[in-house]
């Protein structure tokens, strides 16, 4: 397989290695792990959900972290020694401790989550600031030439 090196970007562009970081990130032939399996959807023109199915895991053994325009959603089952008693025909639900990540575009914020049957709703909002949103310039409406 082919590999590429993306370690001239890092030296060539300034105040593009958050772009560069990102490319390496996406070459790396890491395979993300499926579980838990989740849905993402758009609830509206800026506003989004993510939806984990989290079964057997309580509020208190689940973390979710926002930084650097990553989320990060943790799950940490307690130690299995204490389970040993449980003898088990068949296990269908899985209690393996898990951490699934999720790039974050700009400007996108956690607005709160929520557990409720099984289900981690997890709602994101994305606040363009008001510097970046576009403006409408007046045309006639400044008077650069006050001699006239």
């Amino acid at each position: 397989m082919r590999t590429v090196d993306l370690s001239p970007l890092y030296r060539s562009f300034i105040g593009f290695d958050h772009l560069a970081s990102l490319m390496d990130a996406a070459a790396r032939t890491d395979k993300q792990p499926s579980f838990p399996p989740y849905n993402i959807e758009a609830l509206d023109k800026d506003k989004y959900r993510i939806t984990m199915a989290v079964a057997g895991f309580s509020e208190n053994e689940l973390t979710i972290e926002s930084e650097n325009n990553t989320l990060k959603v943790a799950g940490t089952k307690p130690n299995k020694d204490e389970n040993a008693e449980r003898k088990f025909i068949h296990q269908g639900i899985a209690e393996r401790n898990f951490e699934r990540k999720f790039q974050l575009g700009d400007h996108v914020k956690v607005l709160g989550a929520d557990l409720a049957n099984g289900l981690l709703s997890i709602d994101l909002e994305r606040e363009i600031p008001e510097a970046l949103k576009p403006r409408k310039i007046e045309i006639g409406a400044s008077n650069l030439i006050e001699g006239k």
